[in-house]
Formats: structure tokens, C-alpha cells, sequence
């Protein structure tokens, strides 16, 4: 791949070096996006890609959709800003009317608005040690939250998001999430000895009368889209009612439709009393919410959680639109039918490639775990980054996560003819990584996450 870098992407990708700090960009392919619509995007040698990353669960209704694109261009004639620390405008009232209506569970809820899943994060932990007086926050290991520094000490994803940069956040504790995978013993054995090693945690070391809040994933992300057992959520959700614990869903990868319903919480039967939302939820625009029980946001008072760029009119609106688009064109009914389609495909290729140790997920939140080994499940980072090689090489984008998983998340609007042509530009690229006929420059250059 390296040798096919175009003259304009050698130059971008040169420049950024230059001008841009390391810190902002994780170390995936390099691709220089130029344009983008549907599930298509062009790079800036004019090569077209079928989308199956959705720049990391934001593009849900697809690149450009023009009815996105046209209520932000209406709102920015109308008003491009109003700080809502300080007047109020109608767009974020209908934002937040919307989405106290959508999120999961019974009674009356309330917004907060930001500016991303990380801010979201942080509002979080203070809304939860606000409201219940208590400091400490339970999360999980190799869960993914956010760089902000309450996010970051949530996260237990990777070293490299940590070190060098503590100490983190007080009060912050983890346990382990439950991965049917690569833990021995049924779904319910593996669910219950998490549950254990929760149950002890609030026994020894964050005595259950402390702990504010436990935050959860619905299904992992960045750890490799896991999907827990839904005897570990039930069992969490029943020691935060029996102790006072606030249950928070962090569904900013999982939301806004993802895995075939508004939020993930719903397959699990949840009802979390703070919701956590970002990514999608502008289509690309800057904006994030948490929904929270009425009661526990009369806890906080400004400015507990105020930003002078959140909710803001334009960020509103294309939110607006967002939610429009999943609902008229009926996006959580293809989610689970493109994804039913694309994980058929997707384990008939697991029955003829030892490669492929799982194939796992909800909706169009998908993960294929590359393997050495079948029988130790050891991960194959060379294998994973083999396949995105070949894949990019052949018009299809998409990367790898936790070592060895590739992640494939196109946006809703997918099609049933883009499902098969993904599918066999991956069997491709399968044999050949599996055949050993993918360069090493090019693997070298897909580092993944």
C-alpha cells in the first residue's frame, strides 16, 4: 500500500507530520478523505471506498445525507450560535424533548448537552457523585470512554491512552466485563464470576455505601465489540437498585440505532438512570447528551456542566435531522436486516477459515476476531491487519480493534448489494492473508487500534 501512495496523499499525509500533534490521530491506514456520500467516500487520488467503518460510529445515517446537509444549511441562514449558558434557543428544546422521549425506561428525563461522548463521560461522574453524595465510580476493564481526563479514567482499553499522564481521576475503580469468547465456562459461568468479582469489589475495596455509579458499555467497542451475556447486565442492574447505585449506559458507539434499536440497553431490557450519548447523534456535527432521571438532574445547579459551544443551533439541528432520517427511512429495521445478511456472510466465511476465530455482535455493530490459533484463541494482529490491507487495496474500508478484531460498522442506510460486495471483497482478502500473498510494507502500514 505504501507504494501506492498518490502524489496529493504523500503530501497531506507529509504536512500532517509537520503541523499536526501525533496525539490526534490514531495510527490507521493512509487514507486522505476528500468527499463523501451514502456509504461511499472518495480520497484525494479520486479512489472510492465502500464505508464500513462510519468514521468510528458517527456516520450512521451515511456520508452528506441530504436531508442532514439541508437543516444545517437552513438553521446556519437562521442562526449559527446561541450559548445556551446564557438564552435559550428552540432547536436544543426540541433536541432534548426528542430524546427524553427515545431513551430507555419509564419516567420523566432531562438533557445535558456537550460537545462529545467524552465530555459526556465526565458530566456523568459528576451528575452521579452530585446526586448521590458518594465519590466512588465503578467501570470496567478494557471498556473505552473518552480522552478527557474523567473519560480517560473511566477507560481500560490501553496503556498508550494513560501513560504518562496520571495520576488519573480519584475514586475510579474496574472490573472485569464479561467476554464469552475468550473466558472459559458457559455464558451464565462467565457472567456469574463477574458478577463475583463486582459482588467483592463492593465488599473490600469501594464499599457499596461509596459507590455513586456503575458505568457500563452495553457491548464493548474498542475492546472488540463484545457482547456480554445478558445475565451479567441483569445482575449488574440488580445490585445497583439493592444498593442505591446510579446505573449509567454508556452508549456513545452503541446508540442512536447502532445495533438495530435507538440504544443497546433495549435488547438487554435496561433501564439506566443516565444515559450517555455522542457520535452519531449529529451525523458528524459536534454534539452529545446525557439523559438523565428528572430528579437526579435537580442535584447539579450551573455551571456544573456548562460549555459555551454545546447545544448549539446548527449541532442541534443536524441531530434533529439525524433522528428523522433513522426513523422516515426506517434504519433500525435495516440495521437488523443488513446485519442479519452481513453476519450470515460473515460466519459462512468462519466455516471455511480457521482464521477466524468469532464473529460477534448486534445490528451493523460487527467484529471478526482474527486467530492464530483456533484452539487457544490467540490473537493475530499480522492476520487482522493482512485482511484490512487487502480490503483497502480493493475499495472496501475498514480497520482493526483490540489486537485482532475487525471491525465492521457501514452505515444504516447499507444496502443488500453493498452487503455482498463487502463480503467478497473480505473473502478475498482473507485467502490472501491467510495464503501469505499480502506484502509487509503494506501490513506494516495498517497499525489498527
Amino acid at each position: 500500500m505504501t507504494e501506492r501512495l498518490g502524489k496529493v496523499t504523500a503530501g497531506a499525509l507529509e504536512r500532517e507530520s509537520r503541523w499536526m500533534s501525533p496525539s490526534t490521530r490514531l495510527p490507521f491506514p493512509p487514507v486522505v478523505v476528500e468527499r463523501g456520500e451514502g456509504t461511499r467516500f472518495w480520497d484525494a487520488e479520486g479512489r472510492e471506498f465502500l464505508d464500513f467503518h462510519s468514521m468510528a460510529c458517527i456516520l450512521n445515517t451515511g456520508h452528506n445525507h441530504p436531508a442532514v446537509v439541508e437543516a444545517i444549511c437552513d438553521q446556519a441562514r437562521r442562526l449559527v450560535h446561541c450559548n445556551s449558558a446564557y438564552a435559550m434557543h428552540e432547536t436544543a428544546l426540541r433536541l432534548a424533548e426528542r430524546l427524553a422521549a427515545l431513551a430507555p425506561g419509564g419516567g420523566a428525563r432531562r438533557v445535558a448537552f456537550g460537545l462529545s461522548g467524552s465530555d459526556a463521560n465526565d458530566g456523568a461522574i459528576k451528575l452521579a457523585r452530585a446526586a448521590t453524595g458518594r465519590h466512588r465510580i465503578v467501570a470496567c476493564l478494557r471498556s473505552y470512554h473518552g480522552n478527557t481526563y474523567g473519560a480517560l479514567s473511566l477507560s481500560a482499553v490501553s496503556l498508550s491512552m494513560r501513560r504518562g499522564f496520571g495520576p488519573e481521576l480519584p475514586g475510579i475503580h474496574h472490573v472485569p466485563f464479561p467476554d464469552a469468547y475468550r473466558m472459559p465456562g458457559t455464558d451464565d459461568e462467565v457472567a456469574e464470576r463477574c458478577l463475583a468479582a463486582l459482588r467483592e469489589l463492593l465488599v473490600t475495596v469501594a464499599p457499596a455505601d461509596e459507590v455513586a455509579a456503575i458505568v457500563v458499555e452495553p457491548i464493548q467497542g474498542d475492546a472488540g465489540t463484545v457482547v456480554p451475556p445478558a445475565r451479567w447486565l441483569t445482575g449488574v442492574a440488580e445490585l445497583c437498585a439493592e444498593h442505591g447505585i446510579l446505573l449509567v449506559a454508556e452508549e456513545v458507539q452503541t446508540g442512536v440505532g447502532r445495533t438495530g434499536r435507538w440504544f443497546a440497553s433495549e435488547h438487554f431490557g435496561l433501564e439506566p438512570d443516565v444515559l450517555v450519548v455522542g457520535k452519531a447523534l449529529g451525523s458528524g456535527m459536534p454534539v452529545s447528551a446525557l439523559v438523565a432521571r428528572s430528579e437526579l438532574m435537580d442535584s447539579w445547579e450551573s455551571p456544573g456542566h456548562v460549555f459555551c459551544t454545546a447545544a448549539n443551533p446548527v449541532c442541534c439541528a443536524a441531530a434533529l435531522a439525524t433522528l428523522d432520517v433513522v426513523e422516515s427511512e426506517d434504519l433500525l429495521a435495516n440495521a437488523d436486516a443488513m446485519g442479519g445478511r452481513l453476519r450470515a456472510g460473515l460466519e459462512g466465511l468462519a466455516a471455511e477459515h480457521e482464521a477466524i476465530g468469532d464473529v460477534r455482535g448486534l445490528g451493523l455493530m460487527l467484529g471478526v476476531d482474527m486467530v492464530a490459533d483456533r484452539s487457544t484463541q490467540e490473537r493475530s494482529r499480522e492476520l487482522a491487519a493482512a485482511v484490512v490491507a487487502g480490503c483497502l487495496r480493493r475499495g472496501l474500508y475498514l480497520t482493526f480493534i483490540s489486537g485482532s478484531v475487525l471491525r465492521l460498522v457501514p452505515p444504516l442506510t447499507l444496502g443488500p448489494e453493498e452487503v455482498d460486495r463487502a463480503l467478497a471483497i473480505l473473502e478475498e482478502a482473507l485467502r490472501d492473508a491467510v495464503d501469505g500473498r499480502v506484502a509487509q510494507a503494506d501490513i506494516a502500514a495498517v497499525v489498527g487500534w
